[in-house]
């Protein structure tokens, strides 16, 4: 199964606050290990939402909605995407992670939809035009 494991920001965050070379050197060491053990896929952080946008969907319309947001402890800083045998092993793996944010804070797991997950639904053809779009997007990213 794959999950994305989801970094919740802060105030320092949002302020632009950047992580201590001690806080970088801990987080490599961890991806690190991550890596050797066939654990994660992809991981990055993320910038304030000072410099993000929101797009707001109701029917048609779109509004389109400058950062920065309210909530910070409800904002993404950073992800994560790991293939693990089952959620427990993500558990595991997490309270090995350094404290991302060197404060009180919380790391979300979240199981990411396998096409299997669909059902009925998810016929041969949207099949076949998955299998397409995921070599596309390998191939451009080589």
């Amino acid at each position: 199964m794959r999950v994305m494991v989801i970094i919740k920001g802060n105030k320092d965050y949002e302020d632009g606050a950047m992580p201590s070379e001690k806080l970088l050197t801990e987080m490599g060491n961890y991806n690190e290990e991550l890596v050797k053990a066939g654990v994660m896929q992809a991981g990055e952080g993320l910038h304030p939402s000072s410099k993000g946008k929101r797009v707001r969907f109701d029917g048609t319309k779109r509004t389109v909605i400058d950062g920065p947001f309210a909530e910070t402890r409800e904002l993404i800083a950073g992800y994560w995407i790991w293939k693990v045998k089952s959620m427990d092993e993500a558990v595991e793996w997490l309270k090995k992670c350094p404290n991302p944010m060197e404060e009180t804070s919380e790391v979300e797991i979240r199981q990411i939809f396998d096409p299997q997950d669909f059902g009925a639904e998810y016929t041969p053809e949207l099949k076949e035009q998955d299998d397409r779009l995921r070599a596309q997007i390998e191939e451009q990213n080589k």
